[in-house]
């Protein structure tokens, strides 16, 4: 039986780790466009001050693999000497068997890197490595001048084990599918909004609304994904590469090989129908009646999608903002709208499921904000889509989502928000709509109208500024 030898290892690694040679990275990922979190990503990727490994977390194909190279392009730039930065990718079949402290040991053989001083090391899809928490804890004890940066798809499972076995060692750095800032600054068309202040608060405007509507709708259909929103071949045929590269490879292999998960096809069919009924409120009991399966079951299949970083359940509250002492009722989004059109269809402007697939959008920008106490409020005679609560579990807003202009000609209609907001002593509340924007009173509600894709672009560069936690009483 032939093996593997030293010398396959170090041919390996080398065309992994081009810059060696070269002095830069690969021009595949030097002619990308960084997406705006690498602003928050490199400080804590570059920092020796303090001693932890960097965990990069997040689904497939969100882009963490051009993350780490343009943080390696960045290092270069500073000054620090190609052969004291490594990067593997832990998951080739030729590493099969390595450890991690084997694949730093190769680095160092391959280069004749001195650990006495400053080396960066970069392992990529690090989850699939059994034990890797424990390994990656004794590197970061071991290795005082080696800042280990490391990422993996599984987000929730490896956000758990670091927690565990990583308590003051690992920092943990989420890094989710675009928002509808990051994916109008990747298609450079950012001018298409301008900077408004509204009551001493960030907004943005568009001057064509329709133009940044026809961007809304492709951003809900692939623009999650930055390797979609340049590729004509696969917004043509988003189910090839979104569904089988991306929904089924979480399904159909991370999530049974992470969980142990012995009945494939159950999971894949909740999450089908979680998918059609995103933004729907619905209950375990109706889950288990559908699908015949144990309330159980459905409760750690909920988990686990959630680990993998596909939906978020969000809980209901009542209309003076309590919470219900059992769950019985929640709400399931797509954590990207766009994982929807490869598992059913692409949406157009006047599709019935926009309603549902904006309110997914709103929520999917918050989701890169672990702060935001988001809930949805229904009652026997009404209901508002989004509530943020404060600390003391007091509303600071409430918003109707909506993909309609009827509203705003017709405010009064709007009775769940307006009786939430005066139950709980609301002086505004918030309405989304397709085109029209304004303020309007109704009795002593002021409620504000934005359109929905206006608020989508605010809430993504908000929250990725820093912007978000300066004015919280703002959608």
């Amino acid at each position: 039986m032939r093996r593997i030898t030293r010398e396959q290892l170090a041919e390996r690694i080398k065309a992994e780790n081009p810059w060696w040679q070269t002095g830069s990275i690969s021009s595949e990922y030097d002619l990308m466009k960084p997406r705006a979190y690498f602003r928050l990503f490199s400080p804590l990727a570059s920092d020796l001050n303090v001693k932890r490994a960097l965990v990069l977390m997040g689904p497939r194909r969100v882009g963490k693999t051009v993350l780490m190279h343009h943080e390696i392009r960045k290092l270069l730039a500073s000054g620090i000497p190609p052969r004291q930065i490594a990067y593997v990718s832990v998951d080739h079949p030729l590493y099969n068997g390595l450890g991690l402290e084997d694949l730093v040991t190769l680095f160092r053989n391959v280069t004749g890197a001195d650990s006495t001083k400053t080396e960066y090391i970069f392992f990529d899809e690090i989850q699939y490595l059994k034990n890797w928490q424990i390994h990656l804890k004794s590197l970061v004890d071991n290795s005082k001048n080696t800042k280990f940066i490391v990422s993996g798809s599984a987000a929730a499972a490896l956000s758990l084990k670091s927690r565990e076995s990583g308590a003051g060692r690992f920092t943990d750095f989420l890094l989710p599918p675009l928002t509808f800032y990051e994916y109008l600054d990747l298609i450079e068309q950012n001018h298409l909004v301008r900077k408004v202040c509204f009551e001493g608060k960030t907004l943005f405007q568009a001057d064509d609304i329709s133009l940044l509507n026809r961007h809304f709708i492709d951003f809900l259909n692939f623009g999650g994904y930055p390797e979609a929103i340049f590729s004509e071949r696969i917004q043509a045929n988003p189910t090839r590469f979104i569904k089988r590269d991306i929904i089924d490879k979480v399904l159909l292999r991370d999530l049974p090989s992470l969980y142990g998960i012995s009945d494939i096809q159950e999971l894949n069919r909740l999450f089908t129908t979680l998918a059609f009924n995103t933004a729907d409120e619905i209950s375990l009991q109706d889950l288990s009646n559908d699908s015949g399966l144990a309330k159980n079951t459905i409760t750690r299949y909920l988990e686990y999608l959630e680990a993998a970083f596909l939906i978020r359940r969000v809980h209901r509250i009542d209309e003076s903002a309590a919470r219900f002492s059992r769950v019985r009722h929640f709400k399931v989004y797509l954590t990207n709208p766009s994982m929807r059109a490869p598992l059913f269809s692409p949406v157009k402007e006047n599709s019935s499921e926009l309603g549902a697939l904006a309110e997914t959008a709103i929520f999917s920008q918050y989701f890169h904000d672990e702060d935001a106490d988001l809930f949805y409020s229904r009652w026997k005679k009404g209901e508002v889509d989004i509530v943020r609560l404060n600390s003391l579990l007091k509303p600071l807003w409430a918003l109707e989502v909506k993909w309609s202009d009827r509203y705003f000609s017709r405010p009064g209609d709007l009775s769940g928000l307006r009786e939430f907001c005066s139950g709980n002593k609301l002086k505004s509340g918030w309405t989304t709509t397709k085109t029209r924007r304004g303020s309007k009173r109704i009795d002593n509600l002021l409620i504000h109208f934005i359109p929905t894709s206006e608020l989508c672009y605010t809430i993504g560069h908000n929250i990725i500024s820093g912007k978000c936690s300066l004015n919280p009483d703002v959608p």
